[in-house]
């Protein structure tokens, strides 16, 4: 016996170290995590309606079935209710997990207390009817962005098949919104006659959360109707575009036309419609289109204008951001606007020397010489001549000074 123990906590052991291994596995280091839920009794067989504080006197007093939590958002923001809405970037997968704390035939190590089959349980807030729940039923259901609630999902006997410590994935969310619930009924003996526990009395908890998801970005992409090739911010086509929102339901979306029209003072913008847009939508009239992109939970912007037509001053004044006026008066001095939409300034000519008259006599003056450098020179040899003139006179002196009186050498 003490040997069939010792088998059993060695099991137990490997399970743990696996559980580890799994947890450490799936959520990498410094992964975000969210934890929602708190557990309250509902009363008995009220279809889990009531939100009763769970008190000192309730068995289910200073412990928890289990914690759900997402990973896999970028960032977490709360909505005007306060439920969490998790944001998501490219790549991310935004899941549910949920781990189970506890031995579901010995809560709280208590052997008097264990999770037991509700055979006729129902769930008034989903419109769930009355059904078979088991140890546990999970229900999920799902409102996408046309304000539709999808039908409830039930998971029944959720709990059964639960490792304790071990991490279960729920389900991988897409942007929506999202109601969850655990329903689950505890039983609690009062006698143990030899094995035998009559009398026991029920109690039926409920942990519910709402969260929801949402894309993190800020953007949308306005794609050529004709070609399907993306405009970029300021470009410019012939044939219209259609937007797409890369599957983005939540953000706001405002587009604004503008159209040439002619004035005392020339051509001038006029606003035709500033109005919402959708996923999809076409534009192909001509004018100029300034898409502004918002969302409400990042507090982002993002604004793109792209022009339709083939006016030049429309196409310059997106490609370039001067003003209808500026690009009126470049072109009134002589610009072109080129296949880009730039402003090409005219070509300003440079003055040249005129060519004389042939029927006119013109004299030219021949410039005088410049004998400067002739006159260094010869001065420069005049000065060597006179030294060398001196020295030799001196020479001279002086050898003259060494002979005698009368003209006789000694």
């Amino acid at each position: 016996m003490k040997k069939g123990v010792r088998i059993i906590s060695v099991t137990t052991a490997l399970m743990l170290v696996v559980c580890m291994l799994f947890s450490v596995t799936v959520f990498a280091a410094g992964e975000n995590k969210y934890y929602m839920g708190e557990a309250v009794n509902t009363g008995k067989d009220t279809g889990y309606t009531e939100s009763n504080k769970i008190g000192e006197d309730d068995p289910h007093f200073g412990w928890e079935i289990g914690d759900f939590f997402v990973s896999g958002y970028s960032a977490a923001e709360k909505d005007s209710e306060g439920n969490p809405v998790f944001l998501k970037n490219v790549g991310d997968q935004i899941t549910l997990w949920f781990c189970l704390n506890e031995n579901i035939d010995k809560l709280n190590n208590n052997d008097k207390l264990s999770i037991c089959e509700d055979t006729n349980g129902y769930d008034e807030y989903f419109g769930v009817d009355k059904t078979n729940f088991g140890r546990g039923a999970l229900i999920v259901r799902h409102k996408t962005s046309d304000n539709k609630w999808s039908k409830p999902v039930i998971y029944t006997d959720y709990l059964k098949a639960k490792t304790t410590d071990a991490y279960t994935e729920v389900d991988i969310f897409e942007e929506g919104d999202y109601e969850v619930a655990l329903n689950y009924e505890v039983k609690e003996t009062g006698l143990n006659i030899f094995g035998w526990k009559p009398l026991p009395s029920y109690h039926n908890y409920r942990i519910f959360f709402r969260f929801s998801v949402r894309n993190g970005n800020c953007m949308v992409y306005p794609f050529d109707v004709a070609t399907g090739a993306e405009l970029t911010n300021a470009a410019f086509t012939e044939n219209g575009f259609y937007l797409d929102l890369a599957n983005s339901k939540y953000l706001d979306i405002v587009i604004k036309k503008e159209v040439l029209n002619e004035s005392a003072e020339g051509l001038v913008e006029d606003v035709r419609f500033n109005k919402p847009a959708k996923d999809g939508e076409q534009f192909t009239e001509e004018g100029i289109y300034t898409i502004t992109v918002s969302n409400e939970y990042t507090e982002q912007q993002t604004v793109k204008k792209i022009y339709v037509g083939k006016n030049d001053v429309l196409k310059a004044h997106v490609a370039t951001g001067f003003s209808i006026e500026e690009i009126n008066h470049q072109i009134s001095l002589g610009a072109k606007v080129d296949a880009d939409g730039k402003l090409i300034s005219a070509t300003v000519s440079q003055p040249t020397t005129p060519e004389p008259d042939n029927n006119e006599q013109t004299d030219f003056e021949t410039p005088a010489p410049d004998y400067t450098k002739y006159f260094i020179i010869a001065g420069a040899a005049l000065f060597v001549i006179m030294i060398i003139v001196v020295v030799a006179v001196a020479k001279k002196k002086k050898k003259a000074s060494k002979k005698p009186e009368g003209g006789k050498e000694e």
